[in-house]
């Protein structure tokens, strides 16, 4: 009969679990999920984007090429900053005079935003940087003489035209 007195399921553990062990699992948890909510943050739309130009182009450059600036100002949401200045942001031109039969003015947008090491992609209004000089027969006309030049330091704002999720 001894073996009936035997329990079926053996209810011992072999190794013992230190408590250390355990603390130190929960504080690693604990700490991936406080990261996690720190970084998340969304930028609605209609936020503006302050950016200073670090690469220079001008009105002749051809549409499509890229641009890169950095964030003039820190970007905050409900009073939290989630986006600091001098964070890496890239445009790309939208119109120039490019094509010599178009006298359509510079027109940039931003593409992408450095955020929290990736980049994240962000849709905005296009800026249209100054003028470049007239003559009194260009103006009549609506043509501008010579080129716009943006240099490095030119400070450009952009509104976003939809919601960012960083």
């Amino acid at each position: 009969m001894s073996h009936l007195t035997k329990p079926l399921i053996e209810t011992r553990f072999t190794t013992p679990v230190k408590p250390t062990r355990v603390i130190a699992v929960i504080f690693v948890l604990c700490s991936c999920i406080a990261a996690s909510s720190g970084i998340a943050a969304t930028l609605p739309a209609g936020t503006t984007i302050t950016v200073s130009a670090v690469s220079s182009f001008n009105s002749t450059t051809p549409i499509g090429r890229s641009f890169e600036g950095r964030l003039a100002r820190d970007v905050s949401v409900n009073g939290r900053v989630v986006l600091r200045a001098g964070s890496t942001a890239f445009g790309k031109i939208t119109s120039s005079r490019a094509n010599p039969r178009r006298n359509d003015p510079l027109a940039v947008e931003l593409t992408s935003i450095s955020a929290n090491g990736r980049n994240v992609t962000v849709r905005t209004n296009e800026f249209q940087p100054g003028h470049g000089p007239t003559t009194g027969r260009q103006s009549r006309h609506g043509f501008t003489a010579g080129s716009l030049v943006i240099t490095p330091g030119t400070v450009m704002q952009f509104q976003l035209l939809q919601a960012a999720r960083l």
